[in-house]
């Protein structure tokens, strides 16, 4: 597969605009949830309280403005909405292997008791705790408490703040010491409705030696998404969400994480996942929804000899705006870390990838890798790769590298020659671009609905 390439411009500005969101949200206080995590969701509150929208005033979010965002009218779900939204479709509910899971959680909108559970008996037996936000705080108070809040802090965000404070659904799972966890476990976030909020919070412990496999989605139905000229555009939908997980020492995880929103949602997020000694994560990323989406997904590398793989795939049409901020971070001797995202852009889409490695003094042996890969397939839209390296010690290797281009005429010319239509060769070359990242998913049936999504995009106007 051949790609034309063009080396990626980086435009730095030196002047601000002093800019402000037009709208505010309108959650009070009454909103934040009972229970154990009750101081946690106060403070958290008062952080969201004091901080204002981000603007593009601000290095992180300088190529990425909320100012369209209908925050006013965003709601929290009724007790009990699931009942009278769109059902999970049964695609997302298919076993990834076989015909079964190790376990699954659906979470639907209306707050507590709004979550289906299953756990193979097994796994309980042998202490694996995988349930929803508010059935853990209840049974596993203690443990929840001394989860939360450890990898990232309400502080580092208005929507972190929101999402710590008022988050109605969320993901607890728990593997203890020695436990190997053959089947994946798989949960899903399913966002339907118009004008609502759904606020999540994910919390993972991998302890000790132990090693699981975790498949996280979250979907919603999509309408139609209107120009930006339009007088009477669809109704939004808002996600804010957290996602914290801890790989203790010697231990393994391969976190896959699936963003599949409806083009109306407005998605943000704050994921963090930190790697203890000789500990190793295999995180996978695919995102072909929402009307906008800002992720600020970090990997810290706290132990000698902890090892990270981050791999990202994105798709985006329409007037779909994806923007994604990575961070590697060596805290420790010894560590490796490798990142490859790859994105493909139609119609006037816009995608951000900024990546940071960054390397403490104490970080010597450091092995960091980052690379993003992006196909601009339409003339209008826009990729912006933003690549950068802070190294503090001497003894180090660490390189990244970034292309955006477009597909190449001489493939595109061979295909046809072959009697193939210009849009399958399209095609073709666009699978043949995804195919690394695609064969990370470990589960053919989520490389199929991900396979045929880029199909639709590919096809579409």
């Amino acid at each position: 597969m051949s790609v034309k390439t063009e080396k990626a411009k980086v435009v730095v500005s030196r002047t601000r605009r002093v800019e402000t969101a037009s709208r505010e949200f309108t959650f009070t206080a009454k909103d934040i949830p009972s229970g154990a995590l009750a101081d946690y969701r106060q403070k958290a509150w008062e952080i969201y309280s004091r901080l204002a929208l981000p603007t593009t005033a601000e290095e992180a979010w300088r190529r990425t403005d909320l100012r369209s965002m209908p925050a006013d009218q965003f709601r929290l779900p009724a007790e009990g909405a699931y009942a009278d939204l769109p059902p999970v479709p049964d695609e997302l509910l298919r076993p990834l292997v076989s015909n079964q899971h190790g376990g699954q959680v659906i979470l639907l909108p209306g707050g507590r008791g709004a979550a289906s559970l299953t756990l193979d008996e097994s796994l309980n037996r042998q202490g694996v705790i995988f349930t929803d936000l508010f059935t853990a705080e209840r049974q596993y108070p203690e443990l929840v408490a001394g989860m939360v809040g450890q990898i990232v802090r309400p502080e580092e965000g208005k929507f972190a703040a929101l999402a710590g404070a008022l988050a109605q659904n969320g993901i607890v799972l728990y593997v203890p010491k020695g436990v190997k966890v053959e089947q994946p476990l798989h949960s899903i976030l399913w966002g339907p409705g118009e004008d609502l909020a759904h606020l999540s919070h994910i919390l993972v412990w991998v302890d000790e030696g132990a090693s699981v496999t975790y498949v996280h989605e979250s979907a919603s139905p999509s309408t139609l998404l209107a120009p930006p000229s339009t007088l009477h555009p669809p109704r939004s939908t808002l996600h804010a969400g957290i996602v914290e997980i801890k790989v203790a020492d010697d231990a393994n995880l391969k976190f896959v994480e699936l963003q599949s929103w409806g083009k109306q949602v407005w998605n943000f997020s704050h994921e963090r996942v930190q790697v203890g000694r000789r500990g190793n994560l295999d995180w996978i990323f695919g995102a072909v929804g929402s009307r906008l989406t800002k992720n600020f997904s970090e990997l810290d590398l706290v132990g000698d000899g902890a090892t990270g793989r981050m791999s990202g795939f994105y798709f985006t049409d329409g007037i779909q705006h994806l923007d994604h901020d990575t961070q590697q971070n060596h805290l420790a001797p010894h560590t490796t870390s490798d990142l490859l995202f790859k994105g493909a852009l139609k119609g006037r889409s816009r995608s951000v990838w900024q990546g940071m490695i960054y390397v403490a003094p104490a970080a010597q042996k450091t092995d960091g890798y980052q690379a993003n890969r992006n196909l601009v397939l339409s003339p209008q839209a826009r990729a912006d790769s933003i690549p950068g390296l802070e190294i503090l010690a001497d003894d180090v290797r660490c390189t990244h590298g970034v292309t955006v281009g477009k597909l190449e005429e001489e493939p595109l010319f061979y295909l046809r020659s072959r009697g193939i239509p210009t849009e399958d060769a399209e095609r073709l070359l666009v699978e043949g671009f995804f195919d690394p990242i695609m064969q990370r998913i470990p589960f053919e049936g989520v490389r199929e609905r991900f396979q045929q999504a880029i199909l639709e995009k590919t096809a579409g106007e």
